[in-house]
């Protein structure tokens, strides 16, 4: 796996207009808290809305949750949207090893939380995009999600629920280019973060810690192209294939 730590210094978001409005979902998670920690260092923000199932009730699985926290956001235009949740396995067995493990249930509720779910966000959120100006939005997806990357098989419910998300995005970013002609949205693969989502599976991977996971992320979101919404990208800007 490619190293992350591709950049050490923290400078903001250039590209947003000066004193941009972020939305952070998810806020509680590992990568989510960082995000929040290194947008708050930034200048350039004159406001953070974040929401977390912890702090504020927010749940992604509910689509009432997710209207009401929405509306909080209140009349004035957000400009950088970032959906930090997921889940790894709605089975405490964890993820499946082969097709024989395959449960229905587990299966659904996976796609509830890492589809249905910000399918529902991209619905409420991304219309409160600003359309005069440059906006950016990040679902956090996986690589694992890809289909043409998927060599090794295993895991049916997480792939496939990311591979959902990741024609979700994609979807919404057309429409959304309709009305909002400056917006870049796309899926994001962070990498392997040491977070306790991905304790248990990282032993033979390269791991990074959440706050230079999110680093990357956003400078690689800092430089996206509009000609880049609706693609799924890595950490360091690379392009993954469908």
């Amino acid at each position: 796996m490619d190293d992350p730590a591709r950049a050490t210094e923290w400078s903001g978001l250039s590209s947003l207009p000066d004193g941009y409005r972020a939305v952070v979902l998810g806020a509680s998670g590992g990568i989510g808290s960082a995000f929040c920690r290194l947008l708050q260092d930034d200048p350039r923000l004159s406001e953070l809305l974040a929401f977390s199932r912890r702090d504020d009730g927010f749940d992604i699985t509910d689509e009432a949750s997710v209207e009401r926290c929405a509306a909080t956001v209140g009349g004035k235009p957000i400009h950088l949207l970032l959906c930090a949740t997921g889940v790894l396995s709605a089975s405490e067995a964890g993820p499946e090893k082969t097709l024989r493990q395959t449960s229905a249930d587990a299966m659904l509720d996976t796609f509830r939380i890492n589809a249905v779910g910000p399918a529902v966000v991209a619905k409420h959120f991304l219309p409160l995009l600003d359309r005069r100006s440059r906006s950016l939005a990040a679902f956090l997806s996986a690589r694992v999600g890809s289909i043409g990357d998927n060599r090794l098989g295993g895991w049916i419910s997480y792939r496939s629920s990311k591979a959902a998300l990741n024609q979700i995005v994609r979807t919404a970013s057309i429409e959304l280019s309709r009305t909002h002609a400056d917006s870049v949205i796309v899926a994001m693969h962070p990498g392997t973060v040491a977070t306790s989502f991905s304790s248990r599976y990282s032993k033979n991977h390269d791991v990074t810690e959440p706050d230079t996971a999110a680093r990357s992320m956003l400078q690689t979101l800092d430089g996206a192209e509009r000609s880049q919404t609706g693609s799924f990208l890595a950490y360091d800007g690379s392009e993954i294939v469908w």
